[in-house]
């Protein structure tokens, strides 16, 4: 069964923390051998670095760590004089990654990184906030999945990743949806041949010696009119319509999941 099968099964929209373990050089490892992929990224970062690429004090000494672990990992070399800067490292490897650690509280906080292909969400809002607050937006997501999430987090080990999918509709192919840029959500009328699966394979991962977390996102897109009479076509159509309305106005969705659940079969 591939993962998107496992993504949309013939069953009615929950919210549920699926994961499955993998390996830091499996998710950080280079997927794409055209190169376009870290193009944009240093697009991004050199043009407008403080918008995507950003760090506090407190999440200095667990970037660094990063950075050793992926010269350990063989996945990228590091100049020792960048590995505080977050937009070295997020110009060397695909996937954006940002930095947790814990507050004297007990609280996992943002502390910063290098995020280029945010989906509708930026580092700069998010900077410094806890996980609670800033999944907040989310409808039940706090209820239904905060302290799994919590629990996960304090049981990582750094030789594997613990893994997820999350995925979204979009009405462009651009890999960051950043709010800045205002790019437009699905609107009617529904054309499958101008609207995206956007997914999301999310990775959280280990930094023992400064006790730090690192979360990772690969971005995929999909173009919908490939779904239509697959099995996937049809999970996800089911999923769209058996979303709560405050799911799908919060996943930009509420104007053309019906449309879009009929075009697929």
């Amino acid at each position: 069964m591939s993962e998107l099968e496992r993504l949309f099964p013939d069953e009615d929209f929950r919210l549920h923390l699926t994961l499955r373990r993998g390996t830091p050089g499996d998710f950080l490892g280079s997927r794409d051998a055209t190169g376009s992929v870290l193009a944009e990224r240093r697009k991004w970062l050199d043009s407008h670095r403080g918008r995507y690429a950003r760090l506090e004090p407190a999440g200095e000494t667990p970037w660094w760590e990063l950075g050793e672990r992926v010269a350990e990992w063989g996945l990228a070399s590091v100049p020792t004089s960048g590995r505080a800067n977050p937009a070295v490292l997020g110009g060397l490897l695909e996937p954006d990654l940002v930095v947790l650690t814990r507050d004297e509280a007990g609280v996992w906080r943002l502390r910063g990184g290098a995020l280029c292909f945010p989906t509708s969400w930026s580092l700069e809002e998010k900077l410094g906030r806890g996980l609670e607050e800033i999944h907040r937006p989310v409808p039940v997501l706090n209820a239904a999945l905060g302290p799994s999430i919590n629990q996960v987090l304090g049981r990582l080990s750094s030789e594997t990743t613990i893994e997820r999918w999350n995925w979204g509709l979009a009405a462009t192919d651009e890999l960051n949806l950043h709010p800045a840029r205002g790019l437009p959500a699905p609107a009617p009328p529904v054309n499958l041949a101008s609207l995206w699966l956007r997914l999301e394979h999310q990775a959280l991962i280990a930094l023992p010696r400064s006790g730090g977390v690192v979360f990772g996102i690969r971005i995929s897109l999909h173009r919908l009119d490939g779904f239509v009479g697959t099995t996937v076509g049809r999970g996800l159509g089911r999923a769209l319509r058996s979303m709560p309305l405050a799911m799908a106005e919060y996943k930009r969705v509420e104007a053309v999941r019906s449309e879009v659940a009929a075009a697929l079969g």
